[in-house]
C-alpha cells in the first residue's frame, strides 16, 4: 500500500491527452452549413469556416447556388466570407432576403469569385475544400 500511495502523486504530474479542438484537418479548408433560421426579411445562413492551410486567406469569396426543395436554381450569388487566418476558427453570417428556409434544399458552392492570400491571388480556397452541413440543407460543391 504504501508504494501505491508514493506513486499516486508522481501519476499526477504526468501529463494526460487532452482532446484537441476541432480546427480543420491540416492543408484543408472546412465550410460547414452551421444552422439555418427564418427571421423577418429572409433565410439566415450561419457557417463555420475553419483555414486548415498554413498560411492566413486575406480574402475568400464564393460563388454560390442556391437550390430550392426541388432542385431548381432559386439565385445565384456571392458570399463574401472575408478573412481566414490559418489555424482559427471563423463563423460567417448571411441573410437571403425573400427566402424561407423551408425553401430551401441545397447550396452548391460553384466555386471561388476570389480568393487572395499574401497580397496576391491564390488557390486555397478552393484546394482542400470540405463541404459539410448540420442543417437539412446539403451543401455540396
Amino acid at each position: 500500500m504504501r508504494i501505491l500511495r508514493m506513486t499516486l502523486p508522481i501519476l499526477a504530474l504526468l501529463p494526460l491527452p487532452v482532446a484537441a479542438q476541432d480546427t480543420g484537418a491540416a492543408g484543408t479548408l472546412s465550410l460547414e452549413l452551421n444552422t439555418t433560421k427564418s427571421v423577418e426579411s429572409g433565410c439566415q445562413l450561419s457557417f463555420l469556416i475553419q483555414n486548415g492551410h498554413d498560411t492566413d486567406i486575406d480574402a475568400a469569396v464564393y460563388e454560390t447556388v442556391l437550390l430550392d426543395t426541388e432542385g431548381q436554381v432559386d439565385r445565384l450569388t456571392l458570399f463574401d466570407f472575408g478573412a481566414l487566418p490559418a489555424g482559427r476558427p471563423r463563423v460567417r453570417q448571411f441573410v437571403v432576403p425573400g427566402t424561407g428556409c423551408d425553401g430551401l434544399g441545397q447550396i452548391l458552392i460553384n466555386g471561388a469569385n476570389r480568393c487572395e492570400a499574401g497580397g496576391a491571388e491564390s488557390d486555397l480556397c478552393t484546394k482542400g475544400l470540405e463541404l459539410k452541413s448540420r442543417s437539412d440543407v446539403e451543401v455540396i460543391g
